[in-house]
């Protein structure tokens, strides 16, 4: 099966300034990707591009079709939540689904209205008159309406409350996620998407230093409760790096056996979130 995206030597420039550095990337029917790195480290800059929002060096294919050239007919099949997605203050709910139902021709009104049942949120109420979490689902309710194979999702729950960022996700799955769909969502808080990832992508200064499975990520990495008389011992199977708390050190490898760990305390499967500062960590100091 082809990738619904996929992404070649994508390389952006602001000035002289380089800000996404030969990545390279695709994205298959199924998966979700979490596009993961520090503030500045060139996430949206790649989806810009990606969305045909930025000029770029590279090719990308977005379901077949150009983002440069064939943009109109892209987005016809491509949904996108921005992090500072903003709607008028006076409009009201019933009308922003009268003005999608109006625009987009994959819009489903019918599916729009079964999700916002789900909320508090009433239809004749003004923008102005919801709380930045009910906005949120406002957006998530229109954009998930629209019948697309490739949903994009940048920081969308920047902001909100961690009740909120969890009802977000779980609509995303029961509402948006199939098997013939993917998404892209980019984030810097691994630890709230870690749960519904099947593949991520660890970025940082516009360079991807990391791309798999998160199945084939787990089974990489490791980390060690090590106990002090073997501590030495540890360090020399080179650590990305290792975090003393109340007498215990942890350390995290990178495809260091679990027999040759075991010797030395208890091994553990790392959290999406460790392997990111461990992989962040050795970048920085390499």
């Amino acid at each position: 099966m082809s990738p619904l995206i996929s992404i070649a030597n994508l390389n952006k420039f602001y000035g002289r300034t380089k800000v996404v550095n030969d990545v390279n990337l695709t994205v298959s029917a199924g998966q979700i990707l979490g596009l993961v790195g520090p503030n500045g480290a060139g996430k949206t800059t790649c989806l810009h591009a990606l969305l045909g929002l930025a000029d770029y060096e590279g090719e990308i294919d977005v379901l077949g079709l150009d983002p440069r050239k064939q943009r109109e007919e892209m987005l016809k099949k491509v949904s996108y939540i921005s992090d500072v997605a903003v709607l008028p203050k006076w409009l009201k709910v019933s009308q922003a689904i009268d003005y999608m139902a109006g625009v987009h021709p994959n819009f489903n009104r019918e599916q729009a209205l079964v999700f916002l049942a789900k909320t508090n949120i009433k239809h004749s109420a003004k923008v102005k008159e919801l709380s930045k979490g009910m906005v949120t689902q406002l957006h998530l309710a229109l954009i998930l309406a629209v019948d697309a194979k490739v949903l994009v999702l940048d920081e969308p729950t920047l902001g909100l409350d961690i009740l909120t960022r969890r009802q977000f996700y779980t609509h995303l799955l029961e509402d948006f996620y199939q098997e013939d769909r993917c998404i892209i969502v980019t984030t810097h808080q691994i630890e709230e998407i870690e749960h519904i990832l099947t593949d991520v992508a660890f970025i940082q200064n516009g360079h991807i230093v990391l791309a798999e499975s998160t199945d084939e990520i787990k089974q990489r990495f490791k980390m060690l409760a090590v106990t002090s008389e073997h501590i030495e011992q540890a360090q020399q199977l080179n650590p990305l790096y290792s975090n003393s708390i109340m007498g215990v050190t942890t350390m995290l490898f990178d495809g260091v056996s679990i027999e040759k760990l075991s010797e030395l305390g208890r091994v553990n499967s790392p959290t999406l979130a460790d392997i990111f500062v461990g992989v962040m960590t050795k970048e920085t100091n390499s």
